[in-house]
This record gives structure tokens, C-alpha cells and sequence, in this order.
């Protein structure tokens, strides 16, 4: 029996993407948020989760993905050594177990903004599953990468 990996999905616009679930700490719904000036466009302010504070980030921003978010976003809660971030996403989807040995390269022609985010693609059956490197995300915020 070969290992297998479970991935939490969900969608922005059109596209199907998915964090390593062992990451994921939680999903929740659209919950109140406290602007941070000067912040970079994709850092949306910080949202505080029972006692833990947050940061939002907004994938959509992050990726350079066009058109708008839906109001009732939902939220993919991560810890990141040891700090929490809260991915903003237009819906949820299920949890999908896959062998890592059929993830595949990134094709060449994905967008080189979010190239440095994904670690790889899984074909599904009527789509294109791309992997979130959050490590590489949780870098780049604090860093002070611009999207």
C-alpha cells in the first residue's frame, strides 16, 4: 500500500487548490477583520480567533487572480512555525487523499507570481488540483514581498 496525502480544497474563481490538511488548523466563515496600515494590498488586517490574532491574507491578491471575492469568503486557518494565518478563499471543497508520488511539475505555463507560491499539480478527474506551498507564502508576508 502505497503512502497517501490529504489535501483541504478549495476554489478561487475558477481554479481548485489544496493545503496539505495537516497544516490546516481550521475552516471558518467570514469573521470581522482590523485593517494594518501601510500593509501590502494582499495582507487584508488581522482577525482575532478566540484569543489568537491572525493574519489575513487574501490568495486571490497574493496570486494576481482577476475579478472580485464573493462577500461570505471563507477562511483557511494555518499555522506557519508558530504563527497563524488565515487564508481568505471563495469556497470550500472536500478533502481529497492522493500518493504523492502522481504530483506532478508545475506547467511552464503557470504565471511566475504564482509559480513561487505552488509545489506542484495533481490531475483530477475534471480538474487541475495545484499544491499551496504555505512555508513559501508565510515567507513572503514576512519578508514584506509586495504581490
Amino acid at each position: 500500500m502505497n503512502a497517501t496525502e490529504q489535501y483541504s480544497t478549495f476554489t478561487i474563481g475558477d481554479r481548485l487548490y489544496g493545503i496539505n490538511v495537516m497544516k490546516v488548523q481550521e475552516v471558518t466563515k467570514t469573521m470581522p477583520m482590523t485593517g494594518v496600515p501601510l500593509a501590502p494590498k494582499h495582507v487584508c488586517g488581522l482577525i482575532n480567533l478566540r484569543g489568537q490574532i491572525a493574519t489575513a491574507v487574501s490568495l486571490r491578491e497574493l496570486f494576481g487572480i482577476e475579478g472580485l471575492a464573493p462577500e461570505d469568503e471563507m477562511n483557511v486557518v494555518c499555522r506557519v512555525e508558530g504563527l497563524l494565518f488565515s487564508f481568505l478563499v471563495d469556497d470550500i471543497g472536500d478533502v481529497v487523499e492522493l500518493e504523492p508520488s502522481k504530483q506532478e511539475a508545475l506547467p511552464a505555463t503557470v504565471d511566475a507570481n504564482l509559480r513561487r507560491y505552488l509545489q506542484g499539480v495533481y490531475k483530477l478527474p475534471n480538474k487541475i488540483l495545484s499544491i499551496i506551498d504555505i512555508e513559501k507564502i508565510s515567507n513572503a508576508i514576512n519578508q514584506g514581498e509586495k504581490s
